[in-house]
């Protein structure tokens, strides 16, 4: 992936920040099981392991994370995000998460900072890694991570738009009635940029590339769908408060309605596509 070939980071700040923290869907406890025998995590203060949790948004990663390793690093370039983060920190009682400021071309900076020749543990990236280089990103973990780490590029199921159920297809057809263009973002998700991850993490030096494969049912209620939405939707193209109530009543108008008491089905599917150093 070329630098050129990269879109801005959107701004995701105010209600946007605000909407991912309540909303944005977690990651199940088998996730971070498989991610502390894939790597051998070790949690013990003082020895234990650190985690780089990259775009780490609110924590969704990082804060589970934290329970398996002596110290994670939530970075992330969005202040808002990183706010609310570290309020969900201190209400969860997380005291072993730190936040920084920063996107992955300010990883080698950071590494070097860091204690050990090969400071970190593992490295994890959610739906973040679209915004990124790769390429670039892998090659500077490489040396800075210790034998027997290594990185986890996990996606947290399709976007809601673009998952393969009559509602879904309708929220995509009235969100490109709205914008005025197609909607075809996958976020990091569909099976070509899976692989080309796979590649770039095979070619920076990484071995036992491979991917683990987590399913589960759930559902979205309409309100849920709506602030999933808006954790999604740039700043500067979020509806204004006051726009809110019509834009909301458009999408409802244009939706079925909820084919199950709990709401709309999902059925999510979240990779953990993982690299190890040698040792």
């Amino acid at each position: 992936m070329t630098t050129s070939s990269l879109p801005a980071i959107p701004d995701f700040s105010g209600d946007v920040a605000a909407h991912y923290a309540e909303y944005r869907r977690g990651y199940p406890p088998a996730a971070f099981e498989s991610l502390g025998r894939t790597f051998g995590l070790d949690a013990h203060p003082g020895i234990g392991d650190l985690a780089l949790d990259l775009g780490c948004g609110t924590g969704q990663l990082a804060l589970p994370l934290a329970a398996h390793v002596r110290t994670v690093i939530g970075m992330d370039p969005e202040p808002d995000m990183l706010r609310e983060a570290r309020a969900a920190a201190d209400r969860a009682g997380v005291r072993n998460a730190l936040w920084m400021l920063g996107t992955d071309a300010d990883v080698p900076a950071l590494a070097d900072l860091l204690p050990g020749d090969r400071p970190l543990g593992v490295t994890v990236i959610g739906n973040a890694l679209h915004w990124m280089r790769p390429d670039e990103l892998f090659a500077a973990l490489h040396p800075r991570t210790r034998p027997g780490g290594g990185v986890a590029v996990i996606a947290n199921g399709a976007p809601i738009w673009a998952q393969d159920s009559d509602w879904s297809r309708a929220l995509r057809a009235a969100l490109e009635e709205h914008f005025g263009r197609p909607i075809t973002a996958s976020c990091g998700t569909d099976d070509a940029e899976r692989e080309g991850y796979a590649a770039a993490l095979k070619a920076t030096g990484f071995t036992d590339v491979r991917e683990a494969v987590i399913t589960y049912e759930d559902a979205l209620t309409p309100d849920q769908l709506l602030g999933t939405l808006y954790s999604a939707i740039p700043a500067s193209s979020l509806p204004s408060r006051a726009e809110r109530p019509a834009f909301a009543a458009r999408l409802n108008a244009a939706l079925p309605a909820p084919p199950t008491p709990a709401g709309y089905p999902e059925h999510v599917r979240i990779s953990l596509l993982t690299g190890r150093i040698p040792g």
